[in-house]
């Protein structure tokens, strides 16, 4: 047997990034293969582009406590993969490679982004792990002459409801953009042919909005997993999100974040943009003390965890986790009350959404089927 875990947004801002991993560090090193993915960049410097949101310039070495932590694969296909430029997109990667990590979803052009990254577990097993992004600002993605990261975009329509009356909330759509799908299945149908397993990292979903999954990502699912995707590891919406079983293959629509730390000041919390972005969520309270600005939701998070036996994902699960005002994710006791809380926010979230998971407690994890 052996086993893949995988961990949701990764960004230290911090003096010793070392401190963000002392909780998870020996669980995330007993895997046979750790995945995660970034959201800042490692970089001695760059310059912000202007469609850059939130961006953080994160230190070079702090790229080599990603590799002490014991990941193997990163995902640097996001909507921060661009926030300081070229030279710091390529440099990011350099200092990854350079900690023993292999880069997944970007490159410098977009042949060099789709390419699967293989890796060969101890038990013979080769797994590809392909990473894509939804979550764009204007000329993040990888086109023939432009580096960036793989893109899956989606159209958006506003559909209006009452025709007789003005202003009221309409009703929203969204799907795939037909060539970004049609890509995406061919690189699923390629990888399959060089691995036994195929991971599919996508960064997408409407942030902070309890359980609301959108429709493309339904879409988008469906169609990875029906080319050949063993699982779908998403991640972006900064809290959980349920998941579902589509044909025996695990979708995790949101991982929450992982070791993510988020500064606020009395100005950034007093500005337009973040009372928009504020108001998306259950329960968002700024701290300025703390290290870790996210909502009330965003303390439970998790570690996909799959077992693979005999070249196939034989069982899929998570552990929970759980983190505090420091930032630093830990892995939750069993007998801690926030071990069942962690469950019931996922059964909840899962149902409102329609999804058809269902969490069984396993010793210190939790295994996900599908209902019958």
């Amino acid at each position: 047997m052996a086993v893949i875990l995988a961990t949701g947004d990764i960004a230290p801002d911090r003096d010793d990034a070392d401190e963000c991993f002392a909780a998870t560090r020996e669980l995330l090193q007993s895997a046979d293969l750790a995945f995660g993915q970034l959201e800042t960049s490692f970089a001695e410097r760059g310059t912000r582009l202007p469609q850059a949101r939130h961006a953080v310039l994160t230190k070079p070495e702090a790229a080599a406590a990603l590799g002490r932590a014991g990941y193997d694969v990163i995902s640097f296909a996001g909507n921060h993969c661009l926030d300081w430029g070229n030279d710091a997109f390529f440099e990011t990667i350099g200092n990854l490679e350079a900690a023993g990590i292999a880069v997944a979803g970007v490159g410098k052009n977009i042949a060099e982004a789709r390419k699967p990254v293989i890796s060969v577990l101890d038990d013979g097993t080769r797994v590809a792990t392909l990473a894509y992004s939804s979550i764009l600002p204007m000329s993040y993605w990888a086109d023939e002459r432009r580096p960036g990261c793989a893109p899956m975009r989606a159209h958006t329509i506003y559909e209006q409801i009452e025709h007789d009356q003005p202003g009221t909330p309409p009703r929203i759509h969204s799907y795939p953009h037909r060539d970004d799908l049609a890509a995406m299945e061919a690189d699923i149908r390629a990888a399959k042919k060089e691995a036994d397993v195929v991971l599919v990292s996508h960064h997408w979903g409407i942030h902070f909005v309890r359980a609301t999954i959108a429709d493309y990502q339904r879409d988008v699912a469906r169609a990875a997993i029906a080319a050949g995707a063993d699982a779908i590891l998403g991640h972006h919406a900064h809290i959980l999100k349920g998941m579902e079983m589509i044909d025996g293959k695990p979708v995790y629509y949101s991982l929450c974040n992982f070791a993510c730390d988020l500064r606020m000041d009395p100005v950034h919390a007093a500005s337009k943009s973040f009372r928009e972005i504020q108001a998306l969520a259950e329960d968002w309270v700024p701290d300025f003390d703390s290290l870790y600005n996210f909502p009330a939701a965003a303390r439970m998070s998790m570690i996909a965890r799959l077992e693979i036996r005999e070249g196939r994902v034989a069982e899929a699960g998570f552990v929970p986790l759980w983190i505090d005002r420091d930032a630093v994710p830990r892995s939750i006791d069993p007998a801690d009350p926030r071990f069942d809380e962690v469950i019931d926010y996922m059964t909840a979230v899962t149902g409102e959404a329609g999804l058809n998971a269902r969490y069984r407690r396993s010793g210190d994890r939790v295994v996900v089927e599908a209902q019958a």
